[in-house]
């Protein structure tokens, strides 16, 4: 599927878009975050309609790199995540995505998409 868009289709608020940062490939990297816990649940990526979805239709959208289409996230597995709020850090290359998360958030079934396993860092910090 092609990102394309005509003239009758609506466009992410100019305002927004001119803040985003975009890689190479035209996307931005969105952390998604359970709202009321804080729990990072999963790191998804979006273009400027993947933005522009997300902030008209209360449910997360993103692009699939490795499938070459958008995907809201539940529409198959039911696990559906309910936007909050969304803001954009600093730099304007990454999204803060708030949500009410229904379900698991990783595709494995897991509640996050960080359950695989702790790497071992060395924990720092004053003594």
């Amino acid at each position: 599927m092609t990102r394309v868009q005509t003239s009758a289709d609506p466009v992410l608020d100019p305002a927004v878009a001119a803040r985003l940062t975009r890689d190479a490939a035209g996307l931005v990297a969105a952390v998604v975050q359970q709202h009321d816990t804080g729990e990072v649940l999963m790191l998804g990526w979006m273009d400027d309609e993947a933005v522009r979805r997300t902030l008209s239709e209360g449910r997360v959208t993103f692009w699939s790199r490795s499938r070459r289409e958008y995907w809201r996230k539940g529409d198959t597995s039911g696990h559906v995540q309910y936007v909050r709020s969304v803001a954009l850090d600093c730099d304007g290359d990454a999204l803060l995505v708030r949500v009410d998360q229904v379900g698991a958030a990783c595709h494995t079934g897991d509640r996050t998409c960080f359950e695989a396993g702790d790497l071992g860092a060395v924990v720092g910090g004053p003594e």
